[in-house]
């Protein structure tokens, strides 16, 4: 018997098959081939239809039961992934009115800045532990002030994950930790955060109904059937936003723990037990995937870092090399602080940890008759290495005491170079694990029943790669961080 795992990024959609009693997963296929398409009709909006997810879920159901011979009823519960801050707004007869307003639209910035200073910082830091920036809440006003003829006719807003539940079940619910991504969630009350939805003029009946992260959420009705090819009755267990899904396919839920991504962009999730939002400027709250009214906090706090894999990527486009493993090679080469070169790797945008600044890629102290590509390749990498230790610094400001971080074994952290440098300088060894969002969905499936321990087991036994351990002497490290983040503080302060 198995559990059906489903990842809903903006890129692809992914799916696995896991088994149930032993954790270990199967499989994991992707559709469509080609990344998927985004609607831009002017600069900084992006969106996508809703309807094209359900689509390729529904094919990515069909290639999983053919390769493994699987049919409906083996399948006994559904976890689902899916892209943060998305928009999806639907009519009575659940109908979505108009394209789904996705994570990257810049669209509703200027609302939600509006909104932080008319409601005030420390109030907005205090009950919603964020800016309303330009998160979910942001973007219905956007469409509120801009699209009323559409806005009238909302019966429900979802979260993508929320839009492909309701698509199996026809049953339309969200959870606390959904609400919380989107900033409808006041944490001070313990309740949907009417005050806001208030200032944006937001009817309250547009929410959905609240159902727990694990738990029997809705199952699969005949039509969700007949799209899916999943069986009627077919429970739904378990869906989070791709940030608090990925700490939980590493195992991380408990305050200390933290989850590193270092793909296009870099991520930091760090797991605390306090509702402190000191540095919610550069920081995002949201409720973890085990937050509990009543109980405990069990907040995740999201660093990002734009400018990290995209960085390398670039390099690997433009300089004269053919791999990334010939740029790590000459990346060897060369000794910790790259003879004195330093590169700066915020290219991709405002950087929220550097308080929205864009301040570009500045590859500094380069001497053309002494450095050459290998100089720049470990450069790059120590530049992005460095940018996740300031990062952790803000994160260390802000209350987080890393006991573990854990890493998927992809991207920047394949890298030596990178991984070593950043266990060294944070002093705290880095677990590499195997696993995806969509197999961490797919596991995540059991834990209605409550068994995180076994849980977590499953992911040590079937998935854990390697571990990097800081090295004990770190002067040469701590000399490299100190002139990178000098050059850092001088472009900082001419912005």
């Amino acid at each position: 018997m198995y559990y059906l795992g489903l990842d809903i990024g903006s890129s692809s959609i992914k799916a696995a098959l896991v088994e149930i009693a032993t954790g270990k997963s199967l499989g994991v296929v992707q559709e469509p081939e080609q990344e998927m398409g985004m609607h831009a009709q002017k600069n900084g909006w992006a969106e996508q239809k809703p309807e094209d997810w359900w689509h390729h879920v529904c094919n990515t159901i069909q290639k999983l039961k053919k390769q493994h011979n699987i049919t409906r009823t083996e399948i006994k519960g559904i976890g689902i992934s899916y892209q943060m801050h998305g928009l999806v707004i639907v009519d009575k007869d659940g109908v979505p009115l108009r394209k789904s307003i996705i994570w990257c639209d810049s669209r509703a910035v200027e609302i939600g800045n509006k909104a932080f200073e008319t409601i005030g910082e420390d109030v907005c830091s205090a009950n919603l532990l964020n800016s309303p920036a330009n998160f979910t809440a942001s973007k219905l006003k956007w469409v509120k002030d801009h699209e009323p003829e559409i806005y009238k006719n909302i019966y429900k807003f979802m979260l993508p994950g929320d839009y492909i539940a309701y698509k199996f079940s026809n049953t339309i619910n969200t959870t606390i930790s959904g609400l919380s991504e989107g900033i409808f969630w006041n944490f001070k009350k313990d309740e949907v955060a009417n005050f806001l939805l208030e200032q944006y003029g937001i009817d309250k009946n547009l929410v959905p109904d609240i159902v727990d992260t694990f738990g029997l959420q809705s199952v699969v009705d005949k039509k969700g059937e007949a799209e899916s090819g999943i069986a009627t009755g077919t429970p739904i267990f378990y869906r989070a936003g791709d940030q608090p899904n990925n700490a939980l396919s590493l195992n991380v839920f408990n305050p200390g723990e933290v989850a590193a991504t270092g793909g296009t962009s870099g991520v930091f999730y760090a797991v605390t037990n306090s509702l402190s939002a000191k540095e919610s400027a550069r920081v995002n709250n949201f409720a973890h995937v085990n937050y509990k009214k009543g109980a405990e906090a069990r907040i995740g706090k999201l660093l990002c870092i734009n400018g990290a894999g995209i960085q390398y990527r670039w390099l690997l486009n433009n300089l004269a090399v053919s791999s990334y493993e010939e740029m790590n090679t000459l990346a060897s080469s060369i000794p910790v602080g790259s003879d004195g070169v330093c590169l700066i790797p915020f290219g991709n945008g405002a950087e929220r940890m550097l308080n929205n600044k864009e301040i570009g890629t500045r590859i500094v102290n380069l001497n053309l008759n002494n450095h050459h590509k290998g100089h720049i390749c470990r450069a790059a990498l120590e530049g992005i290495a460095f940018s996740f230790v300031y990062g952790m610094e803000i994160l260390k400001s802000d209350g987080i005491k890393p006991t573990v971080i854990r890493a998927g074994n992809d991207n920047l952290f394949r890298s030596e170079i990178f991984a070593n440098t950043v266990a060294t300088l944070i002093e705290q060894e880095i677990e590499i694990y195997n696993t995806t969002g969509a197999i961490g969905a797919a596991r995540a499936a059991d834990l209605h029943k409550g068994n995180f321990e076994s849980f977590g087991k499953a992911i040590i036994d079937n998935d854990h790669v390697m571990t990097f351990m800081p090295f004990k002497d770190k002067t040469a490290y701590q000399e490299a961080y100190n002139n990178w983040k000098t050059e850092l503080e001088i472009i900082i302060n001419k912005k």
